[in-house]
This record gives C-alpha cells, structure tokens and sequence, in this order.
C-alpha cells in the first residue's frame, strides 16, 4: 500500500515547479541480502559538537540556576529534553579552536572566582568560564552521553594537559583527585575520548605534520589514566582530500598511543570561504552545489582509507570525522564571529547523505561530530532567549538514531544522476541496518529537488513486502522553523510496498521494513 501523503506532497511538489520543467521520475533499485552482515555502525556516528563559540554553550545550553528560563542546576531543561529524545550518544568539548587557548584551571573552583578572559577566535567577547570540567561532565551525564575532551597542545603544556587527566580520572588519594573532590566531584570520571590539539595544521598551531606526530607522541606518554580507565586517544588529523597528515601519523605513532585520527570537513555551497552562500533564499544551482561538495567527503574518506589500509592493516586506528556540516555566509545583523546560521530542508538532506556515506564506512568511521549542537552553524537547535526550535538537522537524527550500534547490511542501489552541467551526484542515496531491536531498517534520500524517485526494493534472507515509518520533506528548498512557526517542517508519518516506494522531491525517508 502506498501512503496517501506521499501522493499528495509528489502531486503538491510538481505542481509547484515551472511548466518549462519537464516532471521526470528516477527509477531507482536497491538490492538488500539481509543474510549478509557488515560491521556494527557505532553509536558515536551520531556524536555532537559543542565549542565556546557564539551561544552554542552560554545561553544555548547553559543559562545558569538563577535565569527565568525553567532549568536543571543551570542547563536548560528544553535543550537537554530535546538532545535526549534523539539519544545524543557522545559530546565533543570545548574545541575547536578555542580548545588550543583554554586552560582547564579557569573553568574550576567557584563561578565567581573564575577568571574573565577574551575569547580570541570568536568575535572577541569575554568568557566568564562558568562552563567548565565540573559543568560539561554533569552535562553529558544529563544527555547520557559519552565525553570527548579536546586538550590544548597549541598553547598549553605537557604538564597542564597530564594534570587535567589526573583531575578528571584518578581515584587515588592524590593532590589533584583531592581539589577535585573539594570540588563537588568524588568519583573520577568516565571519559570516551580524548583529543590532543585541534587543527594543529591551522588554529591550533600552524604545525608540519611530521613536527606534530613527535609533538603527540610526547603528550600521549604523559597521559596517564587508572587501569581500564585510559580514554581512547585522538590525533589531530587534516581536511578535505589530503592524506599526507593520516599518513604520517599512522607511520609515526603507535598503537598504544593513539586510537583514531580526527579529520574535518566542511561543505560551502560556493568553494569559496569569503563567499559561502546564503542559508536561505538560495536557487537550485547553491542547493546542487551544496548537495555535490557534501558527497564529496565519501572520496575524502576513501582516500584517507586506502592509507590506513597500507601502514595499519590490522585496522587499529579509528578515523574520527570530529567536525562536519555546512558552512554559510553570517546572517545579517549578526555578530559573524558567532557562526550562527539558519537551517532548511537542504541541511536535512546533507545530514542524510552524510549518515548514509558514514555508515558505508562503518569498519574504520566509528565516531563523527556535526558542527554544532546549538546555535553554530548546522546546528539541531536554534534559541532566542527562552524560546526554542527544532531545526531539519535534528529531525534527521531522530529518525536515524535507530541506526546507533546497528548492523550494517550491503546493498547495491541502481539509481540515475542528479546532474547540473558537468557535474552530478547519485539522485537517491541509501543505507540498510539491523537494530539492536532486530528489525531491518532502510534509509533513503532523494537529493533532486525537482523530480520524485521510485524505488523499488529487492529484499531476500527475509521476509517483508511493506515499509512503514517516517518522511521529512516539504515544497521550498529553504523550508525551516522559525521561533514564529516551530512547527513548519516536521517528519510524517510514511508507508509503502517495498516494489514502489515512491520519493518525493528533496525528501528523507527511514522506515522498518515489514
């Protein structure tokens, strides 16, 4: 059976198109084995990002106990509802850039002794260092997620970085694990991952990668945790296509010493950082543009692979895609230096195609963190004092997060381009799981704006002939919420016969296979 919303938006959406538009339809096949199996798709695929930078930590998710906003011991109780409900499952934290200035000892002891200093990456404004250790632990604690503390290596020490891990993971009687209890903190705690510097090729130091493979192995060796207790450790990595960076490190560090290689990779609609593109009122060509830069991160991965397949065949480091998402020019009136920018269909759509490559690369891609969680750039969540809204973003992943620690199963799509001049990308991208539930799940995006997909699903090593679950699409490519209308663009509810799921234009679909 076919959902009746989903003939309704395709007739609403081609209506809608000029007449000198020619509507066309994608023909699209994938084929599933569900009897075949491939690697665990990690939880930390869905990880988040939250940097000192704009409101993404002050006002965003920290506004402290005295605000009027309703909160918990100083976070906001509809932000951290919020990440909750789409199961958050790591947090990376406090860069970014502004890790490779932060020095852990201001962000302790009492708020009001807590020094002031500028925050010098980001529009220049003060930073009161309310939100520190004490106050991004009890954070990840209320999201019940996993911490990925970022160390300073661009300005700090040896020293103040092997303290900083005593503080937070001892349980001996010691002189720092002691501050830390006069602190409000008793039990060490549990830290997933730990990165050492940030961009150390940029930000965090402008650094030779061979200078910083020794510089790492020197700070690692003084990272020192309890038994059992040791985070995994991560290298500061490169961007984009380069390789030089993930190929001296994995040369030069050991095993022991390092887990993962962090990466970064941001999609501009223009190429161009000093002219990005506008968030909203974009035409088709800056939604083609964004839509074909964003899938290039799939190359960028392979050739990164292919790497660590020659110097670490025993597949033992992770490759981390620590920050990603897109970037668009500052919005009018706002302090540029704060990254904030609206969020639209056309994000939902890269955070689709995004999951879709990750999970590809299930084997090696075990965490990512999207830039960023509140109000920085393609955020889950937008506020304006005590109002809040949903962004695309966000409901693109609570209708992945069956996907977190789920079994990835290969699959074969047959689909035709979405093209523009001589350049194109697949027109529907897809990816196949099994849930820690059981059940067999499929995600598919189709990026053409224009023209709907029909999909037809070819399903063996089980038995199901429907699908059932959610849509996301809307007419406008720049459909969003608004703090006025919060409820615009929303996901639907979506059924179909597995031998003609038919996709809207620009749409998001993840359903249980029945």
């Amino acid at each position: 059976m076919k959902a009746i919303c989903t003939k309704f938006l395709g007739l609403a959406l081609l209506t809608a198109l000029p007449a000198t538009l020619p509507a066309a339809t994608h023909e699209v096949t994938v084929s599933i084995d569900a009897a075949q199996t491939g690697p665990v798709i990690d939880k930390d695929v869905y990880g988040q990002f939250a940097e000192h930078l704009g409101h993404g930590i002050y006002e965003g998710i920290w506004v402290g106990e005295d605000s009027a906003i309703p909160n918990t011991r100083g976070f906001r109780n509809d932000v951290v509802e919020a990440l909750r409900a789409i199961r958050v499952p790591v947090v990376r934290w406090p860069g970014g850039c502004f890790a490779d200035e932060y020095h852990w000892r201001d962000g302790i002891g009492p708020r009001d002794q807590r020094p002031v200093k500028v925050n010098t990456h980001w529009g220049g404004v003060e930073e009161t260092n309310a939100f520190g250790t004490h106050e991004f632990f009890e954070l990840v604690d209320l999201l019940g997620a996993d911490a990925y503390v970022n160390g300073n290596i661009g300005s700090g020490t040896v020293r103040e970085m092997a303290e900083w891990m005593e503080y937070m993971t001892s349980d001996k009687n010691s002189t720092l694990a002691n501050e830390r209890r006069k602190n409000g903190r008793d039990e060490p705690w549990e830290i997933a991952y730990f990165g050492i510097g940030n961009e150390t090729w940029g930000c965090g130091g402008n650094m030779r990668p061979e200078y910083y493979a020794d510089l790492y192995n020197q700070y690692a060796t003084f990272l020192k945790a309890p038994p059992g207790k040791r985070p995994k450790l991560v290298a500061s990595g490169i961007h984009g296509e380069i390789t030089e960076w993930t190929d001296i490190l994995s040369r030069n560090v050991s095993h022991d010493r390092m887990d993962g290689i962090s990466h970064h990779y941001y999609t501009i609609p223009s190429g161009n950082w000093e002219k990005k593109g506008a968030s909203t009122g974009f035409e088709e060509s800056e939604w083609f543009s964004t839509m074909e830069r964003a899938y290039r991160i799939d190359e960028y991965i392979r050739v990164n692979l292919e790497v660590l397949r020659k110097n670490d065949p025993d597949e033992e480091f992770g490759f981390y895609i620590d920050e990603w998402g897109t970037w668009y020019d500052p919005e009018p009136g706002r302090e540029p230096g704060f990254l904030y920018q609206q969020n639209t269909l056309r994000d939902a759509l890269i955070a689709a195609l995004s999951f879709n490559i990750f999970h590809e690369h299930a084997r090696r891609v075990t965490m990512t963190n999207i830039a960023q969680m509140v109000n920085v750039l393609q955020a889950m969540i937008l506020t304006d004092k005590e109002k809040m809204v949903l962004t695309p973003t966000y409901h693109v992943y609570g209708m992945y997060k069956v996907f977190q620690d789920a079994t990835s199963i290969p699959l074969e799509v047959r689909t035709g381009r979405y093209s523009m001049g001589e350049l194109s990308v697949p027109a529907v991208t897809a990816s196949a799981a099994r849930g820690t539930d059981g059940k067999l799940y499929l995600a598919l995006a189709n990026l053409d704006p224009q023209n709907e997909a029909v999909v037809t699903v070819r399903l063996e090593g089980a038995d199901a002939d429907a699908a059932a679950g959610q849509l996301l699409t809307a007419a406008a490519m720049d459909a969003r919420n608004t703090f006025d209308e919060p409820e615009a663009l929303h996901p639907v509810a979506f059924e179909a016969d597995l031998d003609e799921i038919e996709l809207p234009p620009k749409s998001v679909v993840v359903v249980e296979l029945q």
